[in-house]
């Protein structure tokens, strides 16, 4: 169980740093610099995610999901100063309920 979580906060670093990366690029003016090095970040999350031992696509994505809420609003809180809200916290709670729902079963 510690290398599927492993797995997900790696991917999830990949893919929220990925997209925050683009972020800045086109909607801060960054350099375009950041831009690629999103972009690349991107690419790394695809690879990443095929590291999960669950054969199924769909449920290791839906799965991703819920994990990518908690680890964006902690990105949030972390990088963009912007603390969550209890309703932040309950709708993230929520989410990893339902990714232990689609996982324990099956792990």
């Amino acid at each position: 169980m510690f290398k599927v979580i492993f797995i997900f906060l790696l991917a999830g670093i990949a893919e929220i740093g990925g997209g925050y990366l683009i972020w800045q690029w086109l909607r801060e003016g960054a350099s375009s610099w950041l831009g690629l090095l999103g972009g690349v970040a991107l690419v790394l999350y695809g690879i990443i995610a095929t590291w999960q031992a669950f054969p199924d696509f769909g449920r290791v994505y839906a799965a991703y999901g819920g994990v990518f809420i908690v680890m964006s609003l902690l990105w949030g809180w972390l990088v963009d100063k912007k603390v969550p809200d209890t309703y932040d916290w309950i709708g993230g709670l929520v989410c990893l309920v339902g990714v232990f729902v689609i996982l324990w079963p099956r792990s």
